[in-house]
Parts: C-alpha cells; structure tokens; sequence
C-alpha cells in the first residue's frame, strides 16, 4: 500500500481481556513477537493476555506491558499487509510502540524499558496512596485547554495539575484526592459541562510522578536509541523529535510533564497524511482525532477484523 500512513498508538487505559488474541490466531509473525516477549519478560504473555481479568490489566505493571504488546502485535501484522508507517506518535505509554514502530527501539528493548516503566509507576503510585490522601486524574468536559490553563493559574490549587491536552473539548487533570475535589467544584462553577473522576490509581504526567522519573533516569540513559527512520512525534514537546538526547531527556520528562496531544495532532496534519491508524487495542485517538475536523479519519487498526477492513 503506498498510502502516507500515520500510525498512533493508545496509551494506559486502552486495555481490555483478550486483545491481540485475535491476531496472535492468525499470524505466524505475531505469534512469534509473542515468543519473543515472553522471553524478555520472564512470563507466559499469551496467557497473560487471554485469561487476565480487567482488575488485573488496570495495575501499571500489567497494563504497559499488555497495551505495548498488543500494539506491536498490530503494527507486526500490518506490515505483513504491506502498510507501514510514514510517521509516528503516542499517547502517553503509546510513544513506546511509536519509538519501536519508528526504528528508536527494537522490539526486545522496547517490552524491557516499558516493563521497567510500569514497575516504576507502579510503586510510585502505591508509595502515593500510602499516604491517605490517594491520588488519581480528573476529566473536564466543555473548556478549551486554553480555558483549562487560565482557570488553574488563576486558582492556583496545590497538587493540582493540568496532566492530558486530549482535544479542544476535553482535558485531564492529575492530583491527589483532596486537590482534584477542590479542583472539580471549581471547575463545575467557571463552566465545565462535566468533571468525571477517572479509574486510574495515580497522577500521571505531573511532578506528583518525579519519584518514578528519578528511579527510570539510570534506565533510560542505559538504553541505546537509534535515530527515527520516519518522522516521530514527543507528548512533552508536541513536536516532531529532533535528537536522541531529546528523546532520551523527554523519556523522563514524561512521567512528570503533560502529554500536549493537541498540539501533536496540529503537527500530524502538516505531514497530510492520506491514512491515520489507531495501532493497538481501544478506539480512543479516533475520537479525539475526530475532533480535530481533518478530512482523513482516524481508522482502528487494532484487531483482526479491523486490519483486514482497511
């Protein structure tokens, strides 16, 4: 397929039982990343995939590894269709696969470094709870992040974070539990059409996260990047990726910065891409893409059927 093929990738959250199972069935290839992973991981990854439950896939040590799995799994499976990447992005966790997809990673290092990432987060998080004052992430509906950003400086809650830029409708808010309840009344009263408080168990991309981002540095500056192959787009800046010292300082920075996907996905429409593909489990970067009004959809290609309808 010579189409301009944008591949993004989902982040936490997009995970569900059985995901990837689907392609694992069909392609030899995919059953071999498997093997693969399960090498790396020091764990059986298909039954981890299949049998686990959505209270166990919620945990960040389960759900990086799964959602990263089942992502490589898509972009292994396209190529065996003959679509592969022009360029690349992701959402928060999803920049691990995108950095794969685009050449910075293999796939070995890849499962490796987001492995460590989830153990990180992981214990960050419940280091965080123990506390008594849990922390978590709150969605605000109706105000433009520009809005967002004017209402947090103006009342300046401490522990109180804009986290996600996910579409000119749609923020989300990282902070402990007594923060974002000060945060949402405040919002509810400058306009907000809803707050929604998320499932998740910590507030991630702000400083709440530096403890993790301190213990991931000796990982990332171990790690050997590659330089991309095709364009590659960072959460941290926005912007497409200009170094590897970049992507490896922006590595840390992201467990403790935003993910600016607004602005990423200003920068995706510049490259005109003739096909945007969701790669991985989830159908959430298709609707925020929608939001964006660009004349190309965003189509799903994480399931079988998905890729075999393209």
């Amino acid at each position: 397929m010579d189409k301009k093929a944008l591949f993004l990738f989902p982040g936490q959250g997009a995970q569900s039982p059985g995901m990837a199972i689907d392609l694992y069935e069909e392609s030899a290839e995919v059953r071999d990343l498997f093997e693969l992973a399960s090498d790396v991981l020091k764990q059986d990854m298909y039954q981890l995939l299949s049998e686990s439950t959505p209270d166990y896939l919620k945990r960040s040590d389960i759900s990086q590894i799964a959602i990263t799995l089942a992502s490589l799994s898509a972009v292994r499976y396209l190529k065996s269709k003959g679509i592969s990447p022009a360029a690349c992005g992701g959402f928060s966790l999803g920049e691990y696969p995108a950095m794969c997809a685009s050449g910075v990673l293999t796939e070995a290092e890849t499962l490796e470094l987001v492995n460590y990432r989830g153990k990180i987060m992981q214990s960050c998080c419940e280091f965080l709870a123990s506390n008594g004052n849990p922390p978590g992430m709150t969605a605000v509906l109706g105000l433009p992040p520009e809005k967002v950003n004017e209402i947090l400086s103006k009342n300046k809650i401490e522990n109180l974070y804009g986290a996600n830029y996910n579409s000119s409708k749609q923020t989300v808010l990282s902070g402990t539990a007594e923060s974002l309840e000060k945060g949402e009344e405040v919002f509810k009263a400058e306009g907000a059409r809803r707050v929604i408080r998320l499932a998740v168990a910590g507030p991630f991309h702000s400083p709440l996260m530096s403890k993790a981002a301190e213990e991931f540095l000796p990982v990332i500056e171990k790690t050997s990047f590659k330089e991309p192959a095709v364009p590659l787009f960072s959460n941290v800046t926005g912007k497409q990726v200009k170094s590897l010292s970049e992507l490896k300082e922006n590595a840390c920075k992201h467990l403790t910065h935003p993910v600016l996907w607004t602005l990423e996905e200003s920068e995706f429409q510049k490259l005109q891409p003739e096909m945007v593909l969701e790669v991985g489990p989830g159908k959430v970067l298709s609707g925020l893409w929608a939001d964006t009004g660009y004349p190309v959809p965003c189509q799903l290609a994480g399931t079988l059927q998905d890729i075999e309808n393209l």
